[in-house]
């Protein structure tokens, strides 16, 4: 069965392509069906595959060759098939189905609901390309069709400035954070002359000294931070939230923004060699955990909320992996895209029975109107408060106990790490409550009605993965340790104590500090709107830097964006256009004029063209005698 693999890639791919063609003839909700079957076919055919990796006979990665591309830089279209590739296929394929299947509902009547799919198809298509590669020529096709995908989905309401400029604030960020991805593939062919995985990781120990391995790695960092949006280039996420709320949940809650962390675990051998990185990496991720969480605190529209809470998660699976525990990491990115798709989809559902209200000061007792969305969401909001035996608790922890492990820097990490924890709790709990919970508040003429099947069927299905997740990895079964040793084989993964006794205490303080931030966010938002405003006061100017992301945008703006703009300026008006136009302009001229001084011998007159022949066949005769009598 592992032939069948390619179909993976290829399911998704002939789905875009033919609603690409068709999809408008086809028309709704035909187009999404077509959409939703390819990416649940090719959900099916990993499951299939996967099979072997359950069973624990997939003891070494499987290869499957497409096509020999660049086979002498090793790179070639290839599949590499082990456990944590199974892992990110059958997370990406199973959540972006439910994703495709609620976006049916979600997007009926948009006049362009068949190109919507075609590009959710060419995203599933893209990201498999990368999670199933194997080398880093192919991985790099996937990362930058991914980022294509993205710009084209976050900037599909293109009518609209604001989401127009966030697709195009989410290519530029990303080309910085891929600048630094080509370096470190540059470095790594000029070490190894090849970018297969095989002759990479393999030799890391032979090949790479510990400068270059420290050099690769930051490097390496840097394109993972700009595709997983952490600091400083996690601006472009919380405006992607301007796409339709199925794209928040697909591309940037469940699938791209994991990328960075999937290559950074998939780069485990090179890291391993390089301390130095990891720890930067471990640092980026604390700092961007608890930086975001803050911001998270003080925004009042329900899908910033979600997006700030992506980029704080996001930062502590950095934290995880650079600290060496991988396991803990890619634990938390698959219960993340649960709850987190979950939530994504179910602020989605309330938007859509809100007639498009996003500003959660505007909502309050909506419990009542859409008891299932109230429901779901309050079940994914438990998870990634950390609440036990939720999917959230058992990953989260795990983090937390592989930074408690980590020496005297991994305990400061765990002290961060643990204030997020009770940051998520609370802003998490305001959310729920200030939506669902208290008195209406919603505007005259709205009506709240809860969401057809077609979209509330997702939700309780990914609640369901919510609660149940988690249990593939407790203390008492290590299954997706074992599950994944393969994919890390020779490497020394970092996991949190084995020591009952420790489990106990940590994942008690950890969940004391989830029930604090539950408590003080129900206790505080669940009364009139009143109260928040004095609590809210009580910060000072403090709250006001969270409600404006502490004006990054603006820092960014000013100065990297306006002082840019006038270089181009410049470049445009004082070089360009008087030295190169000058140029170009200059050589026009030149034949123009030269042209009209030979134009006046250009009669058209017979005669006169007769003279001039004669003339020339005299000159010629007499430069021949001339230079004849010269001999």
């Amino acid at each position: 069965m592992i032939e069948l693999l390619p179909l993976v890639i290829a399911l998704p791919l002939a789905g875009a392509v033919f609603l690409h063609f068709f999809g408008r003839r086809i028309g709704e909700p035909a187009s999404g069906w077509i959409a939703t079957l390819a990416i649940g076919a090719a959900f099916v055919v990993g499951l299939v595959n996967a099979v072997p990796a359950f069973t624990g006979e997939l003891h070494h990665a499987e290869h499957v060759a497409i096509w020999d591309w660049m086979p002498a830089i090793g790179a070639s279209l290839e599949i590499q098939w082990d456990a944590l590739s199974v892992l990110m296929t059958l997370v990406v394929t199973g959540v972006g189905t439910l994703i495709h299947v609620f976006a049916i509902g979600y997007m009926h009547g948009d006049p362009r609901f068949s190109r919507f799919f075609t590009y959710l198809n060419l995203f599933a298509a893209s990201m498999l390309t990368l999670v199933l590669a194997g080398n880093f020529a192919m991985l790099f096709m996937g990362w930058e069709l991914v980022g294509l995908c993205s710009y084209l989905l976050i900037s599909f309401w293109y009518t609209k400035p604001s989401a127009a400029a966030a697709g195009k604030k989410a290519f530029v960020v990303n080309r910085i954070g891929d600048f630094g991805f080509m370096v470190a593939l540059m470095l790594i062919f000029l070490n190894f002359g090849t970018l297969s995985y095989g002759g990479v990781f393999e030799r890391a120990g032979e090949v790479l000294t510990t400068g270059t391995a420290v050099a690769i790695g930051l490097l390496l960092l840097v394109g993972a931070a700009g595709k997983s949006a952490q600091v400083p280039l996690y601006v472009w996420l919380p405006d992607a939230m301007e796409g339709p709320t199925p794209v928040s949940a697909l591309i940037h809650a469940a699938t791209m923004v994991t990328a960075g962390v999937y290559v950074v675990s998939r780069a485990a051998a090179i890291f391993e060699l390089a301390p130095a990185a990891g720890y930067a990496v471990a640092t980026v991720g604390a700092v961007t955990a608890l930086w975001a969480a803050t911001i998270a605190i003080g925004q009042s529209d329900i899908k910033k909320v979600l997006a700030y809470s992506t980029v704080s998660q996001l930062g502590y699976m950095f934290l995880a992996a650079g600290l060496g525990g991988y396991v803990a990491a890619v634990f938390h990115l698959m219960t993340h895209a649960f709850f987190k798709a979950l939530l994504f989809l179910g602020s989605g559902s309330v938007i859509h029975g809100m007639a498009d209200e996003q500003d959660m000061r505007k909502m309050g007792g909506l419990r009542k109107h859409m008891p299932t969305t109230a429901a779901t969401m309050g079940v994914a909001t438990l998870a990634i408060a950390g609440i036990p035996p939720l999917a959230g608790f058992w990953s989260k922890d795990e983090i937390l106990g592989v930074a408690f492990e980590g020496g005297t820097y991994g305990q400061v990490l765990w002290v961060v790490g643990l204030i997020t924890a009770m940051l998520t709790a609370f802003y998490m709990t305001r959310q729920w409550v200030m939506v669902f919970m208290g008195e209406p508040r919603w505007d005259d003429g709205v009506h709240p009605h809860e969401s057809p099947r077609v979209m509330t069927i997702p939700l309780v299905i990914l609640a369901v993965l919510s609660v149940v997740g988690g249990l593939v990895n407790t203390p008492f079964r290590l299954g997706l340790e074992h599950f994944l040793h393969p994919a890390f084989e020779g490497i020394d993964l970092a996991h949190p104590s084995e020591e009952m006794s420790v489990f106990a205490i940590l994942a008690a303080v950890s969940v004391l500090a989830g029930v604090a931030g539950i408590a003080v966010g129900y206790l505080v938002y669940n009364r009139p709107p009143a109260r928040w405003t004095k609590f809210q006061e009580g910060f000072g100017g403090l709250w006001t830097a969270w409600e404006q992301a502490y004006r990054v945008d603006d820092i960014y703006g000013a100065t990297i964006v306006k002082p840019g703009k006038r270089l181009a300026d410049a470049a445009a008006f004082k070089f360009d256009l008087p030295v190169i136009d000058g140029l170009v302009n200059g050589a026009g001229w030149l034949v123009r004029t030269v042209g009209s001084k030979l134009r006046v011998v250009q009669t058209g007159l017979v005669r006169n063209y007769g003279v001039l022949f004669v003339a020339g066949v005299l000159a010629a005769v007499i430069w021949m005698v001339v230079a004849g009598g010269g001999v």
